[in-house]
């Protein structure tokens, strides 16, 4: 099954992320876009069983610059990346890619920043969109954009109760909130971030 979803970002008028998602049993393979006022940038993402992230690719690009990075997770849990740029880079941006000092041993999933799509991956492991389940600790892969710059982000999900609500916070980035989500587990409504603006 396919579905196509949009999310317009709360924080920047006309920004959205869209994403094409080629559901399976276990997993997805999605492709998608990010639109913002200074750039654009594109993504591949593809699962490995259980909803763990195999591999992310993904383009940044603005007025004279561009840069890209693949993220890997190999079959023995170890995070790899390959990352170039081109043209004068802005300064504000830090270095893509993972730096030596990010331990990421304990990552199942990528987190794409701005993209409440790589939310899904841990909601259907745990099951958070079907049954209560108390608030678990988890490491994330998170990429930042339009840097792409990789860190370990410590994150918290857990459901109350099954009413499509899914209790989230990063430890991180100083985040706590409730994303709504549906029946699929993938985001309709990311306070503060973002609000899905189409039904799959």
């Amino acid at each position: 099954m396919t579905a196509h979803y949009e999310w317009e970002l709360t924080e920047e008028p006309q920004a959205s992320v869209t994403a094409d998602v080629l559901w399976q049993i276990n997993s997805f393979a999605a492709s998608g876009t990010h639109r913002a006022h200074r750039y654009t940038a594109t993504w591949q993402l593809d699962l490995a069983e259980d909803w763990v992230t195999r591999s992310l690719e993904i383009v940044t690009t603005g007025s004279g610059w561009n840069r890209h990075l693949a993220l890997t997770r190999d079959d023995n849990g170890h995070w790899h990346d390959d990352v170039g740029m081109i043209g004068e880079q802005p300064t504000a941006l830090g270095a893509p890619g993972i730096a030596d000092d990010v331990d990421l041993s304990q990552a199942l999933d990528c987190d794409l920043g701005l993209c409440p799509l790589t939310n899904t991956m841990p909601i259907r492991r745990l099951g958070l969109h079907t049954q209560p389940h108390a608030v678990q600790p988890l490491i994330m892969a998170w990429v930042e954009v339009p840097s792409l710059r990789v860190i370990a982000s410590d994150q918290y999900y857990g459901s109350p109760s099954v009413d499509g609500l899914v209790t989230y916070a990063s430890g991180t980035r100083q985040v706590n909130v409730q994303l709504k989500v549906d029946r699929q587990g993938v985001v309709l409504d990311y306070p503060g971030l973002a609000k899905r603006t189409s039904d799959a």
